[in-house]
């Protein structure tokens, strides 16, 4: 009888990872990432993974695992959307945390703030979008696979060769993720760019616009989303300056959560959110922009009054409902819309041409993660239909919703296009999930050198015996200064947990509660002019009548955690989720902008 092979542990561990991943449905060889809280484990994931198992040179991270039990019968993967980013070298990511522990943080001037969208995009260079090939019907599935992926290969190589990894910032690697924007684009006759008002050149690539607004020869919608979270005179800055240089643009101002800049807000609410009662969706700031903004496009081609008469409606039941102490939203209403989710993306159904095809406009929503896709859509529809979370990446597929008998919505996953950004304010704008970052500290430097962090949260240097005295402060002291405010300590040792601290910072700017907003070209010269300018009041004016001044709210202190299971409750209430939160800080107009403090947060004693 012939002698057993020895078989070590190590090759019996391997042997049950490979089963549970066959189990799982995953491809053989593609280690499913891990959800260490510190994030610096190195997955060992050495192909990227394109849709079709090609690989490109530069190594990739794959975000959002999730769990699998198997393909479902129509063989969807939960995780063939998942984010693709390149990877973080290992020493790369050592020289920031050296950097942050090392390098002092300086305020940066007023001037600095100042985007301008040329030094971001570069329009005209290779920092495009991956277009999609032409096809014909006589091609196959197989065939028409192939050659996208081939294209999208060559549109990789072209950035990675005329840009280094430490120029370019995050983008999606993932083909399946493209794919669904090109759906998008073919189906819809009015195209939505949905931005965030913080910095909604991060989020505006001059390249979609010079595709749809050219090559298309569709209307382009750009969507200032949550309004309530700048200045007043900040907006109307910004819509002019696009309306500026790009003059095709119809530019609507957004939020699903309006309220009144007049009002004084409590500096002490930063730890609390506010749970609204009663018909919080219907208030949305908005819905009449974007109908008068499609009624101008489509020209009485397509019959609105149903979307009319529905914004009437809303506004009717907000303004009955409030004060009439509801707590939950009326689920039983009028059924307005039609929900479908589709996975269809790559398949061969043709670029339909014929515009607002059987009297129905196709409205396409588009833009990048957590700048409210879904939050804009619930406030059309005037409750919520479609789930939000904070997440990047938590829509994973497009999906189309009816909102009247006339008008289809189309929610496409949000994407994000290469450009020149620091990586860093891309965290900030939410872009990189914050729970799988394995270097968060320098972008927590980026936010304080922008903003007085340690000032507004009232830290103390933890080097510091005399709490009177000046000390430099470096990134990774405000981290462990958070961390010893609000009690974050490791499991087994106790120390100040800065990781988790600094995870919770980012969150709070995120949110809003910690509000950093970029300005456009020459905003600090004219901003007396912004503050004066009839628009400014205009929307003051507006804000304080749409505002949620009837509804009911209760605060209730949120514990601030950074961990891991935060970030994977992706189906809670929109409320709860941070798009648009009520308890965001918001200037008030006119000339108390400059002169009150919008970033005053909490005193010495309220955390």
């Amino acid at each position: 009888m012939p002698r057993k092979k020895p078989f070590s542990v190590k090759q019996k561990k391997k042997q049950l990872q490979d089963k549970r991943e066959r189990k799982r449905g995953l491809q053989d060889g593609l280690r499913s990432s891990s959800n260490s809280r510190s994030g610096s484990r190195e997955r060992r994931e050495e192909q990227t993974d394109t849709s079709d198992g090609e690989s490109v040179t530069h190594h990739i991270r794959r975000l959002n695992q999730q769990p699998s039990q198997g393909l479902g019968p129509r063989g969807y993967d939960p995780n063939r959307y998942r984010l693709h980013f390149e990877r973080d070298s290992r020493e790369e990511v050592e020289r920031r945390k050296r950097a942050a522990r090392e390098q002092v943080l300086q305020p940066v001037s007023a001037e600095l703030l100042e985007l301008d969208i040329r030094e971001v995009y570069q329009p005209g260079s290779v920092l495009d979008f991956p277009r999609r090939p032409p096809w014909s019907y006589e091609m196959s599935k197989e065939q028409l696979m192939s050659q996208e992926e081939r294209s999208f290969q060559e549109y990789l190589g072209k950035i990675h060769g005329a840009y280094t990894s430490e120029k370019l910032s995050y983008f999606e690697h993932n083909l399946e993720t493209w794919r669904q924007l090109w759906r998008v684009l073919e189906m819809s006759d009015i195209v939505l760019l949905i931005t965030d008002i913080r910095h909604p050149v991060v989020n505006f690539p001059p390249a979609l616009y010079e595709y749809v607004t050219g090559e298309l020869g569709l209307a382009l919608v750009l969507v200032l989303n949550k309004v309530d979270l700048a200045p007043p005179a900040l907006v109307v800055a910004w819509k002019h300056y696009f309306h500026q240089h790009y003059p095709q643009l119809h530019i609507v101002l957004f939020t699903s959560f309006p309220r009144d800049p007049r009002t004084p807000q409590d500096p002490s609410s930063v730890l609390k959110k506010s749970r609204r009662r009663g018909r919080g969706w219907t208030r949305a700031l908005g819905p009449e922009q974007l109908l008068r903004a499609c009624e101008a496009i489509t020209a009485g081609k397509v019959d609105l009054s149903s979307w009319r008469e529905k914004i009437a409606r809303d506004v009717a039941a907000a303004t009955w409902g409030s004060g009439s102490g509801e707590e939950e939203e009326d689920e039983d209403g009028p059924a307005v819309l039609v929900g479908q989710q589709t996975d269809s993306a790559m398949e061969p159904t043709g670029p339909t041409r014929e515009r607002y095809k059987d009297g129905v406009v196709t409205i396409g929503c588009v833009g990048f993660p957590n700048v409210g896709k879904s939050s804009l859509i619930n406030g059309l529809v005037g409750r919520k239909v479609v789930s939000v979370s904070r997440t990047p990446g938590h829509t994973r597929y497009f999906q189309t919703y009816f909102l009247t008998p006339s008008v289809k919505l189309c929610d496409c996953p949000g994407l994000i296009f290469p450009s020149l950004l620091p990586r860093q304010l891309q965290v900030l704008a939410g872009i990189y999930p914050i729970a799988q970052i394995q270097e968060p500290y320098t972008a927590v430097g980026y936010l304080a050198s922008r903003i007085p962090v340690q000032v507004l949260l009232h830290l103390r240097h933890p080097e510091a015996k005399d709490p009177s005295a000046e000390h430099p402060w470096c990134a990774w002291d405000i981290c462990e200064a958070w961390a010893e405010k609000r009690g974050y300590k490791t499991a087994k040792a106790a120390r100040n947990d800065v990781y988790r601290a600094a995870n919770s910072l980012l969150r709070l700017a995120l949110d809003g509660r910690l509000s950093l907003c970029f300005h456009p070209p020459g905003y600090s010269e004219q901003k007396g002019t912004w503050e004066s300018h009839p628009e400014t009041t205009e929307l003051v004016v507006l804000q304080g009548r749409v505002g949620p001044a009837g509804d009911e709210e209760e605060e209730e202190e949120e514990e601030l955690s950074s961990s891991c299971e935060e970030e994977g409750e992706e189906d809670r209430d929109a409320d709860e989720e941070g798009e648009g939160d009520e308890d965001t800080p918001t200037s008030a107009p006119g000339s108390s902008l400059a002169a009150r403090n919008p970033y005053a947060l909490l005193g010495e004693d309220e955390c």
